[in-house]
């Protein structure tokens, strides 16, 4: 970082980009700005002029504001704060939350466009808005959090993180998070430690604690009728209504009439199983799916989960390296009964990859329902799976993080025929 990083400069603001950033240009250089809406012209203090091509700043007050502009929901976030001292994880707190989805249904948008090279008109056929979950709008898109990392700094001061800092702000309330956790939250407390405090509010059983390195302790968590074993400290949905509403939406992103039950039909990054559970739920008894993920302790989860399918499995591996061995393997029978699959796509936020849609391409399942919480990764993604012969015909997106710039998108793709 330069001189530059002390520089006050006044800013037009034009648009938005991924990564909840306004964009503004000074002399020609493009300038992400944190805290602003576009439409605004504010006054943003440089942070980054690294590049020689854009820097990042963040808005220390307004000039003129956009009506959509509202007062933070977290109030130790607002721009009234020192930069240093606004703290993370809502960077879409001071914009009304409607125009909250139109600015995250325009990112997603010009995602598809400039790297799934999607045309136009196909993106108005797919991409309508972004969709609130329920009781969202009438909690004003608070309360939704069920899962909370907090920290302990060297005076055993406990609270979240700076944006983009490892520095710890004291707070009042967690506003995002749900009334479970802002229950036992020990937001006040002083703890003789450093590292971490993890609060969650699992949807069967009381609020808790998980503090420092505990070991894991396997609660339950509902789906519908269901109950879904999991790690206390591992991976679930974190919105309150995420799990239901996914599980919803999986099912409805299955074609019907590209769908076998019997046939060989894979779950990646399956977790403990919640989407696999999803798909032989609408198969029924006979449905043969098996689930892959990495985490040895959420393949056990897995399989406990699915032990009603007697076709149904659950095995732990990288799932580029399982795709390949499963390539090199395949009999004749077995790569028809691939061919007739249905497969259900859950990569982390970097996405599947090429190598992995590639994979997907020889393997050549009858559809592929990708589950996607990154707009760039699934972009790139659905320019490489057009690559091999698919396109995508359904989409969705969801507002699964209200306040923070983050969506949910599920996408289908079938076999384009030959």
């Amino acid at each position: 970082m330069g001189d530059a990083t002390r520089t006050d400069i006044e800013l037009a603001l034009t648009g938005i980009a991924h990564g909840g950033f306004a964009v503004g240009r000074l002399d020609g250089r493009v300038v992400f700005v944190s805290d602003a809406i576009p439409g605004e012209t504010v006054i943003a203090r440089v942070t980054d002029d690294s590049k020689a091509s854009f820097w990042r700043a963040d808005a220390v007050s307004t000039v003129e504001s956009s009506p959509h502009r509202v007062p933070h929901v977290w109030a130790e976030a607002g721009i009234d704060r020192p930069i240093h001292a606004r703290v993370g994880g809502a960077d879409f707190g001071h914009i009304a939350l409607a125009h909250q989805r139109e600015l995250k249904r325009d990112v997603l948008k010009d995602s598809l466009a400039r790297f799934g090279k999607l045309d136009e008109s196909t993106i108005a056929l797919l991409l309508d808005r972004v969709t609130a979950l329920p009781g969202d709008e009438d909690r004003g898109g608070l309360a939704w959090r069920t899962r909370v990392r907090l920290h302990v700094n060297d005076q055993g001061q406990v609270g979240p993180r700076a944006r983009r800092s490892h520095d710890i702000i004291v707070v009042k309330s967690l506003p995002l998070a749900s009334e479970g956790i802002n229950r036992i939250a020990p937001l006040a407390d002083n703890y003789g430690m450093t590292g971490s405090v993890d609060v969650l509010s699992p949807s069967v059983g009381e609020p808790r604690l998980i503090v420092g390195e505990q070991k894991p302790t396997v609660i339950r968590e509902r789906v519908g009728n269901r109950e879904f074993q999991v790690d206390d400290n591992g991976f679930w949905q974190v919105h309150r209504e995420a799990a239901t509403t996914l599980t919803d939406e999986v099912r409805a992103a299955i074609d019907p009439e590209r769908f076998d039950p019997t046939a060989l039909n894979l779950d990646l990054y399956g977790g403990v199983g919640l989407f696999a559970v999803a798909l032989a739920d609408l198969g029924g008894p006979s449905t043969r799916i098996t689930s892959v993920e990495s985490d040895e302790r959420a393949t056990e989860h897995a399989g406990e989960n699915l032990s009603e399918w007697v076709g149904a499995f659950a095995e732990t591996g990288m799932v580029d390296k399982w795709l390949r061995a499963l390539d090199a393997r395949a009999t004749p029978g077995e790569r028809s009964r691939l061919a007739a699959g249905t497969v259900i796509l859950d990569p982390p936020r970097s996405g599947a990859g090429r190598e992995v849609m590639a994979l997907l391409g020889r393997i050549a399942p009858a559809q592929i329902v990708y589950v996607a919480c990154d707009p760039v990764a699934l972009s790139r993604d659905i320019a490489f799976a057009r690559d091999h012969g698919y396109r995508p015909t359904r989409l969705r997106a969801l507002d699964l993080f209200p306040h923070t710039h983050h969506l949910e998108t599920i996408v289908t793709f079938v076999r384009e025929q030959s």
